[in-house]
């Protein structure tokens, strides 16, 4: 019994740690640097944060003109959050092209890899879900 309880404190305090240690963009894995470079060439890395939170670990990278990126630990993007239109290169094709036929005159600011689902937002505010695939679910609210 002492061995399980002294178990589950020593996980307790290993996944309640989150350490966040800001990185030199010159730092950042070559995967994250290439994303950054070949789907935001004009848009300067203002800072990288690697994130450790118990077992995982993230990347955050802001760019110039309120742009951020979150990269899970396979350096993977899982989430895009901008202001302005977010580069066709970054959406699904099939996601962007649903948009184009559904909302012609909006336009992608925001999208997230959510468990088993994709989220993106609209200049509007409006959220829209998609499956994997890139069909769409939902107006999400």
């Amino acid at each position: 019994m002492k061995q399980v309880l002294s178990l589950l404190v020593v996980l307790a305090v290993l996944t309640s740690c989150n350490k966040e240690e800001i990185i030199g963009s010159g730092d950042l894995p070559s995967e994250i640097s290439e994303y950054v470079t070949t789907h935001f060439p004009n848009n300067v890395i203002i800072q990288s944060i690697e994130d450790k939170d118990g077992f995982t670990k993230t990347y955050d990278v802001i760019l110039e003109g309120s742009i951020s990126l979150e990269f899970n630990r396979k350096k993977e993007i899982i989430e895009i959050d901008g202001v302005s239109e977010l580069p066709k290169s970054v959406i699904p094709t099939k996601i962007s092209a649903y948009v184009e036929v559904n909302y012609p005159t909006n336009f992608i600011t925001d999208w997230e890899l959510d468990d088993k689902n994709q989220q993106i937002e609209l200049d509007n505010e409006m959220d829209l879900e998609f499956n994997m695939d890139g069909d769409f679910l939902k107006i999400d609210s």
